[in-house]
Formats: C-alpha cells, sequence, structure tokens
C-alpha cells in the first residue's frame, strides 16, 4: 500500500464509532483446541495464546490497548533522535535479508524483521517515556515493534487486519500481566531483574506466536525459549544498556516464535518449575488460566500509567509534590528564589536505583528523585528538555540539590500501586511548606484524558514525522478495529519531516 492509497483509505474511515460494548464479530469458528483441558500452567498459557478470539475482545480492552499503541509509537519516534538509538541504529545496519521492515522515522533504512523490532524498541524506551503497568514492567515496547515488524515481513503475502494486531498486542499485554502475578514481590518496584527483560520476553513470544498462527505445541515451545532469552540485571538502569533491555525482548521474542515454528523444543513446563520461569522470583507461585469461555483480560480491570515527561514512573509523583509546592511559595511567573532556601526534605518509597543525589547524565537524572524534585520547583516543570547537558549542569540546580535530603517512611511501600512522595521547602524564615502527592496525573487512577495522550503523540511524533504522518497515525489508531490492513502504519511511519532540526539530528 502506497502513502496516497494510505490517506484515501483512512479518510474514507471516517465512520460513527460502535454503540456496542463489545465488537460483534459473528460466525466465528470455535477452534477445537479451546476445548482442550490444559494439565499444566504451561499448557494453559498456550491454549490460551492459540485459542483466544477476537470476539473477546471488549470495548474497554480495545480502547485502552489503542491508547498503548498510540503512546507507544510517539515515544518511539521521539526516541530516533538519542544517542543510544543511533548507536544500535548503526549496528543493526551490518545485518542484511531478503524481506526487510521499516525503521519507524526513516524513510530510507529498512532492516531485517528481528532488527527492526529491536531498533525500535530501543526507541520506545531510550528516554524512559513508555508506558508502565502494575506489578511493575513497560508492556507495550515489547509488543507493539515485533508485531508490526512480523506483520510486514512473515505476513507479507496475507493482510493482517487492525482487529488481528490488537488480539496479538493483547496476547502479548495479558501473559506478561498474568506472570508478573505468580509473585508477590513483583508487585514492588523491582530490586535485581528489570521487568521487561524478563516478562516482556515471554509477551513478545506469545504475541508473535499468536500473529504468527502456531499451534498450541509450538506456543508451548515458543514460551519455552522465550525463557532462556529473559532477565537483565537491574544495574544496567540509568545507563544508555537499559533500552536494550526492551529492544531485546521483542526480537528474542520473534525469535523464540519463529523457532518454534521450525520445531526448536524446550522444557515443556517452564511455567510451572521453580527452575524454569520460576527462577527469576523467590516467590513464584504459578497457577493455570481460567477457560477461555469466561475468560477475563486483566486490561479490563487494570488500566496503564502514561507519563507526562520522559523519566522513571516514580518521578512523577515528587514532580507533581513538588510543584504544588512551589505554586505555595512564588508567583506563577516569578522565579524559584533558591537564595532563601533553607532546605528540602523528601519523603519517598526506598529504591535504591532511584535515589541518585547528583546525577551526572541525562539517563541518571531520569531515575533520580532529587533531580526530579529540585528541577520541579525550579523550573515549574518538568520536560523532555528537563534532562538536556545544559540543564543538569546549572549552578542553580544544584544549589537546590546540595540542600536537599531523603526520608523513607516506614508507611512507603516501593509499589507503583501505594506509594506516595512528600514534598517539604523551608524557608530561611522558618516557614515551611509541604504537599504530598497520593496519585499523579496520567496513574491508571487518574488517567490521561484522550485530548492530552493525542497532545503528547503529536509533541512526540512531530520532532520526526511530518504532519500527514502525525495525522494518518492518530486516525489510524482511532480507527484500527476497523482496518483491513494494518501496513498501513508503516507507510505513515516512514513519513520523515524535512525540518532542519530533523536533518541536523540525522546527520550527526
Amino acid at each position: 500500500m502506497d502513502v496516497a492509497t494510505a490517506v484515501d483509505y483512512i479518510g474514507s474511515l471516517r465512520c460513527p464509532k460502535r454503540s456496542t460494548s463489545r465488537l460483534e464479530l459473528e460466525n466465528l469458528p470455535v477452534h477445537p483446541e479451546r476445548r482442550m483441558l490444559s494439565k499444566t500452567v504451561t499448557e494453559s498459557f498456550a491454549n490460551f495464546i492459540h485459542g483466544v478470539t477476537k470476539s473477546s475482545l471488549t470495548e474497554v480492552v480495545i480502547q485502552r490497548s489503542k491508547r498503548m499503541i498510540l503512546d507507544t509509537l510517539g515515544v518511539g519516534l521521539i526516541g530516533t533522535s538519542t544517542d543510544v538509538f543511533h548507536k544500535v541504529l548503526k549496528y543493526s545496519k551490518i545485518y542484511g535479508a531478503d524481506s526487510s521492515s521499516t525503521v519507524w522515522g526513516q524513510s530510507d533504512v529498512r532492516l531485517p524483521p528481528l532488527y527492526a523490532s529491536f531498533v525500535n524498541g530501543v526507541a520506545v524506551h531510550s528516554m524512559d517515556f513508555d508506558d508502565t503497568w502494575h506489578p511493575a514492567t513497560h508492556p507495550s515496547g515489547v509488543v507493539l515493534p515485533p508485531l508490526i515488524a512480523i506483520s510486514e515481513t512473515f505476513l507479507q503475502h496475507q493482510k493482517t487486519s487492525g482487529l488481528d494486531l490488537l488480539l496479538a498486542f493483547n496476547v502479548g499485554i495479558e501473559v506478561q500481566g498474568r506472570l508478573m502475578r505468580f509473585s508477590r514481590e513483583a508487585s514492588n518496584i523491582p530490586k535485581r531483574f528489570h521487568p521487561p527483560a524478563v516478562v516482556g520476553t515471554m509477551g513478545s513470544a506469545a504475541a508473535s506466536s499468536k500473529l504468527l498462527r502456531l499451534n498450541p505445541s509450538q506456543c508451548r515451545e515458543a514460551l519455552a525459549i522465550a525463557a532462556s532469552y529473559s532477565g537483565a540485571p537491574l544495574a544496567n538502569a540509568a545507563t544508555q544498556t537499559k533500552p536494550l533491555h526492551i529492544g531485546n525482548a521483542g526480537r528474542h521474542g520473534i525469535e523464540s516464535a519463529y523457532l518454534a515454528f521450525l520445531g526448536l523444543e524446550g522444557n515443556k513446563q517452564i511455567l510451572d518449575m521453580d527452575s524454569g520461569f520460576g527462577a527469576f522470583y523467590n516467590d513464584y507461585d504459578p497457577q493455570a488460566l481460567l477457560d477461555l469461555q469466561t475468560y477475563t483480560w486483566l486490561l479490563e480491570k487494570q488500566d496503564v500509567a502514561f507519563k507526562r515527561f520522559p523519566a522513571h514512573l516514580g518521578m512523577h509523583w515528587i514532580a507533581d509534590a513538588a510543584l504544588a509546592v512551589r505554586k505555595c511559595i512564588v508567583e506563577e511567573d516569578d522565579c524559584f528564589p533558591t537564595q532563601n532556601i533553607e532546605n528540602i526534605k523528601l519523603k519517598v518509597p526506598f529504591a535504591k536505583y532511584v535515589n541518585r543525589p547528583l546525577p551526572v547524565s541525562e539517563h541518571e537524572a531520569r531515575h533520580s528523585f532529587q533531580f526530579n524534585a529540585c528541577t520541579a520547583l525550579l523550573d515549574g516543570a518538568v520536560s523532555v528538555d528537563s534532562f538536556n547537558d545544559h540543564n543538569l549542569s546549572r549552578p542553580h540546580l544544584h544549589e537546590l540539590l546540595g540542600k536537599l535530603h531523603i526520608e523513607h517512611p516506614s508507611d512507603n511501600n516501593p509499589s507503583f500501586e501505594s506509594l506516595y512522595c512528600e514534598v517539604s521547602v523551608t524557608l530561611k524564615n522558618g516557614t515551611t511548606f509541604t504537599e504530598r502527592c497520593d496519585t499523579f496525573y496520567g496513574h491508571w487512577r487518574k488517567p490521561l484524558s484522550k485530548e492530552d495522550l493525542v497532545k503528547k503523540f503529536k509533541a512526540n511524533a512531530s520532532t520526526v514525522l511530518s504532519r500527514d504522518g502525525v495525522e494518518g497515525i492518530v486516525e489510524t489508531v482511532d480507527r484500527l478495529e476497523d482496518i483491513e490492513d494494518c501496513s498501513v502504519l508503516s507507510q505513515f511511519l516512514k513519513l520523515r519531516n524535512n525540518s532542519e532540526k530533523y536533518n541536523d539530528i540525522m546527520s550527526s
């Protein structure tokens, strides 16, 4: 499908939205595999991946997953401007293949599907701007890039509909959510492994298996293979290596599914065993999935969080609390009086990798309670530009950082479901202002409006794509359940912005 055809196609879809709560997909055959009884947890997952149908996608699940897809495309596009993206793109260009897939935001670069998925996944997480779920993981960036790559290559001789994409996407999200719920420790901010490198690889394998239409035994083998690709230490958080966790999870999921299709075998009880997937969690307690006839998606009950600025999710609590304090101290247009500040106190949960008193890089700053609190106080906002080298080295910022100390109250659990952040600023005259944030705007308890989510996407995507590309993606995702051929997305993802800024980025 060429770009002109894509534009005409999207325009033809401007029809009233469905009013039903469930898609009316009648006359869908019930595959015999759906009636299989599962003897093991692993088999129950394989039967779910293979057997779940588009008719099970409720309106809530469809609308929430479309928001996730739009946000992921936006943060992936702005992520193509980062140094880490350019490094992995340069590396991936050494590989070639007869079939190739789109690299987002690049009109003149295509890569083999595994490496297109890899670099696009890295772009999604390169600024730590992507969605976050509970228990803690980044669910979308490990699933969407491989699905788009697969739809362009392995399935190029048959159309992949928007509903096909939505179903496979939700299978990948669901598998991640179910696996995390087999461990109580997974509910807290992680300490050892970065979750997307663990459950994300499994989710990518599940989504890829669904889109490739693997049978139940192949789905089971794909999960077993993916488990041997899973895992990345949290010590690489706040470095350029962390985005590789997302990219690797996506491409390893494709690889696992395709190797399973070719007959490669693994442990057939990989999800049942402490020495299998249980190796990642000390309190692993797996349970078989429920029967498909009465199945309820986790996304139906638990929405995701969308970030307003590119940083670790915990930073959004501290920024909102700091902004509330700032309003008590200064008028809207006034500068923050750094010279009048006696001290700053933060009450935050204990999580070592986001306790960084003096960050020296953009990636450390994205994982620093101290930096984000002081930036919000100083500027009245935290934004994409907050993490550039100039803003990191400002004397006024370092003056505030030097006056700050942290406390970890015993009631402040390190969980994205229950944590809070409190900021107290004491002036030299003895006056103290204190504000607390229990739920920031963008959290699943206080979700971004559709208007603000689209605004975020457009702000991100327009740094790379032309106006036609940006608007085309918004229209496509908005009507995704009605799209007959989702390759239209890839066409819009290549409509580059020819602005001077973009050309400067690409030539650097």
